[in-house]
Order: structure tokens, then sequence, then C-alpha cells
């Protein structure tokens, strides 16, 4: 009685002739599964419970029939094809109640090992099926997924398995619908359950360490051979095989550990140092000695330690002083100490006075331990006069290995002071002494230190007396013609002091020419007087020294000016001697010059015309 749908048959009669154009409906093919109302032609089911998985699709044959009319009972037919559309109305059914699956104990987690199916008649979305793991024995250790594709319950590993410990593991599977109808819930639950058993298959494994990773520790000045720790694998299987230990010569490539093959035990083999390699990372490798194939791997971390081979020592140079009037158990100086050694967490150092000097009713160390300690006050009345300084040892040791300890000598200066503890006249620095270097070292020191700067000056002073020495020119030097005078000449008609002939013989200025090896130093340019006309005498003894300048290759490339003091016999100019010389530069005709060359323009310029005369420009 379900409807399905309508049909309609139109006739061409005039509906107001008799019965022509009324249409009755009526199925010829189609039945007993539908049935047709002869008025409306609304088809419907006529059987209940169609079943889409027994038969989907239905072709109707409909005839339509008019009821009078001449010709009598004219009829139209037509097909309707019925598809059956499904619904959720059918559970999900295991083939059978239990599964059996065997599993290797190697299966690597999350990987499938097995698939289950249940089975739905229903189509697509209706067919989907969803699988669960009910809880119980070794359901933890395994999960379900539903292949897509399929509608199969795909079982993975979530946890290894291992044959030693447990071979048998059984779970329970629910496979139920994804998409529920809620016009069949009366039918019963749309799910059903069935039993999955899987057996653990024992497998050759290689062994297994103990630890994931292994830590050791080593001290930098442990000898070669000193056996710092130790791995442990085992074989696990049914069968147990020894175990054979080596390193990974790829992590070790400079070979600083050694492993015992048997027992696993790990030794140096180098000197190890901990300022160049703080830490040691290698790999350890056990294999099966039946199966050597079969192996594993697993990390050793060794971190060298630092050995404590500096002793500690007081910070800074501390500045101690103790008034005149201090009281006995007074704290007059706080103290810490350093060590050059990297110290480890929780290093402490420890403060005590030596020996010698704990007997000594001055001072005395109070250790805080906190690293710190307090120099204390023993009595009273400390008096300058009587004692200026103390000397007080303190013994400073550390907690490391090996310990190590060192004595500080602090210096402590009795000042005087005002009735509240403020020092009044105490500058003088205290200061600290290592052990070892007493006063006549340093006295020792200083005199040494003394005696090389005398040895440096007498040094300095010879090579000064030879230098000097050097200068002094002999008598067959050729540069031996500057004659020093102490005294100063009365003129040109004082002769009696030098020897005037040198400078009255043409032949003694030939013979004593002055240098030309060298530039002179400042050019000097005497006021002369007017050249005469009939002076020949000069006038040749001038050309004939310009012509030996310009014919000698050796003559130095730069302008010189040679003043020559001969005057010739019977010369009109009479004396060269600036004293005599005209009073103005005006009377003086230097034109000629001029026609002496180029090696002469510099002398021409300067005493032709005053004008052109620029002396910047004189080299």
């Amino acid at each position: 009685g379900a409807y399905v749908l309508q049909v309609k048959a139109t006739d061409a009669d005039d509906p107001t002739y008799g019965n022509s154009a009324r249409v009755v409906y009526s199925i010829l093919q189609g039945q007993p599964y539908f049935s047709i109302d002869p008025k409306t032609g609304v088809i419907r089911t006529a059987l209940p419970n169609m079943d889409r998985e027994v038969k989907e699709q239905y072709q109707v044959l409909i005839q339509a029939k008019d009821m009078g009319g001449q010709l009598g009972g004219l009829a139209g037919t037509t097909t309707v094809n019925i598809t059956l559309t499904d619904v959720n109305d059918n559970p999900p059914r295991f083939p059978k109640s239990i599964f059996h699956l065997k599993v290797p104990e190697t299966s690597l987690v999350g990987s499938a090992i097995g698939r289950i199916r249940a089975v739905d008649p229903d189509f697509g979305k209706n067919a989907e099926i969803e699988y669960n793991i009910v809880p119980g024995d070794g359901g933890n250790l395994f999960d379900i997924t539903t292949d897509q594709n399929t509608q199969e319950g795909i079982i993975k590993l979530k946890k290894p398995l291992d044959f030693e410990t447990k071979k048998v593991y059984t779970f329970k599977v629910e496979a139920s619908n994804l998409h529920l109808d809620h016009r069949f819930h009366s039918v019963g639950p749309f799910k059903d359950t069935a039993t999955v058993k899987i057996n653990v298959l024992d497998m050759d494994e290689p062994p297994v360490f103990s630890k994931p990773v292994y830590t050791m520790e080593v001290y930098e000045d442990t000898p070669v051979g000193t056996i710092i720790g130790a791995v442990t694998a085992q074989d696990l299987d049914a069968g147990s095989s020894s175990v054979r230990y080596f390193i990974d010569w790829k992590s070790d490539v400079d070979s600083y550990f050694t492993i015992d093959a048997t027992e696993g035990t790990i030794a140096t083999n180098e000197l190890l140092d901990r300022e160049s390699t703080a830490q040691y990372n290698f790999s350890i490798i056990a294999s099966k000695f039946s199966n050597p194939l079969l192996t594993s791997k697993v990390n050793v971390i060794i971190n060298v330690l630092d050995v404590n081979e500096f002793p500690p020592e007081i910070s800074v140079p501390y500045e101690t002083s103790v008034c005149e009037n201090a009281k006995p158990g007074q704290v007059i100086q706080i103290v810490t100490a350093v060590d050059k050694d990297l110290s480890p967490a929780g290093q402490r150092f420890s403060f005590r006075l030596s020996a010698e000097a704990s007997n000594k009713p001055n001072f005395t160390v109070h250790d805080y331990r906190n690293n710190t300690a307090g120099i204390e006050t023993r009595r009273n009345d400390y008096n300058r006069r009587q004692q200026e300084l103390y000397f007080l040892p303190v013994v400073i040791e550390d907690s490391s290995y090996p310990v190590q300890s060192s004595t500080n000598t602090m210096t402590i200066r009795v000042c005087r002071c005002d009735s509240d503890g403020a020092i009044l006249s105490c500058n003088v620095e205290a200061i600290f002494l290592p052990v070892g270097l007493s006063t006549g070292a340093l006295i020792a020191i200083l005199l040494c230190i003394v005696i090389l700067l005398v040895i440096v000056v007498l040094y300095v002073a010879l090579r000064r007396q030879k230098k000097k020495d050097t200068l002094m020119t002999s008598k067959e030097d050729i540069r031996d013609n500057v004659i020093h005078y102490d005294d100063e000449g009365g003129g040109e008609e004082d002769t009696q002091a030098f020897d005037i002939g040198a400078l009255r013989n043409p032949k003694v200025i030939e013979d004593n020419k002055i240098r030309r090896d060298i530039k002179p130093d400042m050019l000097r340019f005497p006021r002369q007087r007017p050249s005469v006309e009939d002076n020949t005498d000069i006038r040749d003894f001038i050309n004939q020294r310009l012509q030996e300048n310009d014919v000698d290759l050796t003559a130095p490339p730069y302008d010189s000016l040679a003043t020559y003091a001969y005057e010739g016999n019977g010369s009109v100019a009479e004396s060269l001697s600036s004293i005599d010389s005209l009073t103005t530069e005006a009377d003086q005709d230097y034109d000629y010059l001029t026609d002496w060359g180029p090696r002469f323009k510099i002398l021409a310029d300067m005493f032709g015309e005053e004008e052109s005369y620029n002396p910047d420009k004189v080299t």
C-alpha cells in the first residue's frame, strides 16, 4: 500500500458525449508487486517488505482504456520502470565467531598483522561498517581500522610483541553500522561480535641492551687501560646464545677506548685531555654468537672530568688593617677564594691558619663554611711602635679530587683609629705576598736590575765615545780642507793670523779646488765692484774656469757659485772685499753675465734687473 507514483492518460474525445472520454487504468504486467487505482492512476506496492537485495528493478505495464463510443473500448499502454532504493534495514554479520591469526614477534609497531570482515547486505553508505576492539585481554596491544574500499577490519600492532613474555592474545571485535535508520530500530541491534585469537610466533631476535643509552665519567689523568664502565646485552630467545661486543669504528675513529668482546667492559686506550675534548660519544654493537648477522646498537656517552690541578687562592690582594684599640673577636676582613680549575657544582673552600701561626695570640681565621672566612682579632691593644706589620699565613683548601691547598700570606697593618674605629693615620696599602717570595729575594731581584742598568749605561757611553772618535778626521783624509780659527782677524791688512799666500797664488787654488762632490748648504752672493774693461787678467782667469766647468763631465748637475779671491796683478778693480764696495747696487753693472751662457743665468737674473729677481726661485 505504499505510494509509488501516479500516471495520467488523456483522451481527445468530447467528455460531454457519453463515456467516450472516461479513462480506466489497469496493470497488465507487474503484479503481484504493484497495484493501481483504476480511476486516479496511483500506483502502490502490493506486497510488504520488498527487498532490494532480492530484486532491485521492476517493469510495470499500465493500460488506460475509455468506457464507450461507437468504436467501443479504445485503450493505450505505457511502461513504468520502478527501482527500489536501499535502506539500512540489515545489521552487519560476521561469517564466523572466531578468527585465528599468527603474528611474528618481530613485527613492527604500527604494521598490519591481519584482516577480518563482517557482511552487510545493504548497499552504499548503509553498508559502511565500523570496527572496535572490546576492552579485555590483550586489547591494549592492538588497534583496528576499517578499509574504506573493502569494508574489512585491519588489525594493527600498537606495542611490540615478545614470544618469551606472552605467546597468545585473545580479544573481541565488534562490527556495527556507521549510519543507522531510526525507522528500523525495532528490528534489533545493528552490530555483531567476533573473537580474535593471535598466536605469537617465536623468531630469532638480536640481543637486547639493558639500557637505551649508557653514560659514564672518567678523569682526564686516568691511565691507559683503566676500566671505566660496562654495557650489557642479552639474547632473550628461547635458545639463549652468548653475546659478543665491539665498538663501531665509524663513531670512534681515533680509538680512544676499547671494549672486552665477552664481558662488555670499556677501558681507555689513550690519555684523555679534557681541555681538548670534554665528551666522547660512540656506539657499541652487540651480536649473537650463534647468528652474527643479528646485531643491536646502543650509544655510549663518556664525560671527561677535570682533574684538580691548581690550588685555590685568595681572590684579590686585600688591604687589611687593624686599629690599635681593636677588641678581641673583632672581624677586620672578609676573604674569599678562587680556583683556576673548572670548579664543579657544589665546590667548597675551607679556610684555616697555618700550623705555625695558630699558636700566636694575634689573629685567627673563622671559616663561615660558605666559601668565605673572616679574619678576627684575638687580643686588644695593638701598638704600632712595637710592631707595625703582621704577616698572617692563611691555608685555603678545596673539595675536589685530588684535594689541593695553598698558603697565602696576608699583611695586616696596625693603624691609629678614633673611638668609632675610623682610621686616622694609616695610608700604607696592605700587600699580599705569595709563599716562597721573601724579602731577601725581592732585594736580590732589585740588585740585579740595578746591575743591568749600570751595564746598559756604560755600554751606551762607550758607544758614544767610539762614535765621537770616528768623527775625527786624519791628515790623509781628502776632506781635510777645513781650517778652524778661534780668533777673529783684523781685516784685509791683517796678514799675520794665517797664510794669505794661498789666496794670492793661482796654482795653490788649482791644487786645492773646492769640493764638488757635495752640494753647498747655502749660496752666498758677495757684493762686487763693477767690471773694468781693461781688467783682462781677471777676465781671462774667469773664462778659463768657465771653460773647465763646461767641458767637465763629472761636474754636479746643480748650480753653484764659486768665489775666487785672486785679484790678479795690477787689477784696476783693486780689492774685492765688501768693505770697499759701492754703497748702492745701482752703481754696479752685471749685464755682461747674460753673455756667459745658461750656466750663469741665475747669476744674471740675481745681479741684473732687480725687478726680475725672485729669491724664492733660487735653488
